[in-house]
């Protein structure tokens, strides 16, 4: 493996890498983040407290009548209840139950609550047993925002809703799955992991929280081709990952009349530590990514096995050198313009002299 560094008065200091096997180890692809450390991948549905700004509705049963809430005359038969009012969990995180007074509510899960009433209760009601009903969630909802058919606020329910769920009460993708990625918000972290990684990695695919942000974004991944390539432009990555030898195919391949193969380059910004592992002195670079050249010889055939596996990436240039002969050809060119156009000038003027003596005479 051959690795130097480039230093220019003018332009940008960057290192040089011959393609080679012992090069390939080093640039697979880049490991992505993970869901994983949000928890919620296996098992059953998490629990979902009560929030600010739910609608709750609390039934109050007793044993028998003549209670605090079921009158004498309602008779002995079991299940006499009463229904509250719907109310709403207020700024303060509580709900208001007479003869138990103001109740926090708030961020605990609705049997705590429950208990907490029927203990409250236990005093003045005979063998109270109370029941909380959500009518509204308004605190569990997750935000589905980006590439979909419909964001939206997606309400979670007890059973539970993982990401791809959410994705899918959205209306789905607006673009193709290769090239759109998830991001996770809650609580302050963030994760992001490609949609095909959810599709294919069930770990990946947790449930979702309260208050959790969902974005999904479509990126064009994009390479450019320029020099002695067949075709120089921008080219699309499309629906598939692709190696320096597909895209260097793609873009038409190498020009027989022009291009030196043992001089195809490909410009990337590398993470200053991969290089760091390939005892490259980064030391004067500033920053966390260093700019990169990594050189293929096509002449050699093991290079050619090597293009296949290295992977491209977003935004990479590949530039193909001319071959030396063409840059020659260029030169003689540009003499020979030179001699013709001096050959002219002198016949030029003795056409001219001739003809002011012709006149003369």
């Amino acid at each position: 493996m051959k690795v130097t560094t480039k230093e220019r008065r003018v332009g940008i200091d960057y290192a040089l890498v011959d393609l080679s096997k012992n090069v390939l180890p080093y640039f697979t692809s880049p490991q992505p983040t993970s869901f994983k450390g949000f928890g919620g991948g296996r098992g059953g549905a998490p629990e979902i407290p009560l929030g600010y700004g739910d609608v709750v509705q609390v039934a109050i049963f007793e044993a028998q009548s003549g209670g605090l809430f079921i009158p004498s005359d309602a008779g002995s038969r079991p299940g006499n209840y009463i229904s509250l009012p719907s109310q709403t969990i207020d700024r303060n995180g509580t709900i208001t139950i007479p003869y138990a007074g103001r109740v926090p509510a708030a961020g605990r899960l609705k049997e705590v609550v429950e208990q907490d009433i029927e203990d409250r209760l236990a005093s003045r009601a005979i063998e109270p047993q109370v029941v909380i009903t959500t009518t509204t969630s308004r605190s569990s909802q997750v935000a589905v925002l980006g590439d979909v058919n419909n964001p939206q606020r997606v309400e979670i329910s007890p059973a539970g809703e993982r990401v791809l769920d959410v994705i899918s009460a959205a209306g789905g993708l607006t673009t193709n799955n290769i090239e759109t990625n998830v991001t996770l918000q809650r609580r302050g972290k963030t994760a992001t992991v490609a949609y095909n990684t959810l599709l294919k990695t069930p770990a990946e695919n947790i449930y979702v929280a309260p208050d959790d942000t969902i974005s999904v974004d479509h990126e064009r991944r994009t390479y450019l081709a320029l020099g002695a390539a067949g075709i120089s432009g921008r080219f699309d990555f499309e629906e598939s990952d692709i190696s320096l030898g597909e895209a260097i195919a793609k873009a038409g391949g190498l020009r027989d009349d022009r291009a030196d193969p043992a001089q195809v380059l490909l410009y990337r910004l590398a993470p200053k530590k991969t290089l760091a592992a390939m005892h490259v002195d980064t030391s004067r670079f500033a920053g966390e990514t260093v700019p990169m050249i990594i050189r293929a010889n096509l002449r050699d055939p093991a290079t050619l096995f090597a293009v296949q596996q290295f992977k491209m990436e977003d935004k990479d240039i590949i530039y193909i050198s001319n071959s030396d002969s063409v840059e020659l050809v260029k030169f003689l060119d540009i003499v020979n313009s030179v001699s013709s156009t001096i050959s002219g000038v002198a016949d030029d003027a003795k056409d001219t002299r001739n003809a002011v003596e012709d006149l003369g005479n």
